[in-house]
């Protein structure tokens, strides 16, 4: 992205397409212009205080823009009449591969890429994938892009976003289903429900910070836990021991079989 450049994001007013929109304003990585492309021409109020242009017509927005990000529901995408020529093109669409964009659409530059709605407070994870088509120069303006959303990675194979999709796509997502278990079992315990939430919610707060800023691997602190031979390692021993990282892992196999159907 030059100085002057202009990004038109299609679906920015959508819970994914606005949170980019919003990391792009709070960090003032946009270079020149953003402009958005809806179905009903309404004006988020993010965009509004912007002075952000919303328009229905999505081949308008494709003619003005040097950057292009498809934030359409997958289901919808087909609906999407537009003709693409040499702008660099990134979707953050579940499951809708670069091959069907490029057909669809009639791009030739394109990366594919997932992110979070958490990004406009620059806490998302936003693996991408860039075809071969796209230069040096491009791939730093994708990092640029994703940088304002919060930690970013190029990765090598594009099938692999898919399970990103799964994996980190959602926020809280599963994390929040091992959350609601451990409230679940707390109260079932007799600890008051508002306790048992407000405790959870804390351990789950202070553990994201914990292993965001440590230099150890997830990984090493589990091996820590289990050779203090405490209680939470009593604990971790009988989880160990139990389907439950299958089960896991069956769950997230499932999400990524999901993001390819929708494909």
């Amino acid at each position: 992205m030059h100085t002057d450049a202009t990004i038109g994001i299609i679906g920015g007013s959508g819970a994914l397409g606005g949170a980019i929109c919003q990391a792009l304003l709070r960090t003032g990585t946009a270079a020149k212009t953003i402009r958005i492309a809806n179905r009903s021409g309404k004006t988020p109020d993010f965009a509004r205080t912007a002075g952000i242009t919303v328009t229905t017509d999505a081949q308008a927005l494709v003619d003005v823009s040097d950057l292009i990000v498809l934030s359409l529901p997958p289901a919808l995408f087909s609906a999407l009449s537009v003709t693409i020529r040499d702008q660099l093109t990134v979707s953050v669409m579940a499951g809708i591969t670069a091959r069907r964009i490029a057909r669809h659409t009639g791009a030739a530059k394109i990366v594919r890429a997932m992110s979070s709605p958490v990004a406009a407070r620059g806490l998302a994870y936003s693996p991408w994938f860039a075809t071969d088509t796209v230069s040096k120069a491009e791939k730093a303006a994708v990092q640029r892009l994703f940088t304002a959303c919060g930690l970013t990675d190029e990765i090598a194979e594009e099938g692999q976003i898919d399970h990103f999709t799964a994996l980190t796509g959602p926020v809280p997502g599963f994390v929040a289903y091992l959350a609601d278990c451990m409230i679940g079992h707390a109260r079932d315990q007799g600890i008051a429900p508002e306790i048992a939430e407000r405790a959870v919610r804390q351990l789950f707060k202070a553990s994201g910070v914990v292993l965001s800023e440590s230099p150890e691997a997830p990984g090493a602190h589990v091996r820590a836990m289990l050779a203090y031979a405490g209680t939470t390692a009593a604990g971790l021993e009988a989880m160990r021991a139990s389907s439950l990282a299958e089960n896991i892992a069956r769950g997230l196999a499932a999400a990524a079989k999901k993001a390819r159907d929708l494909g």
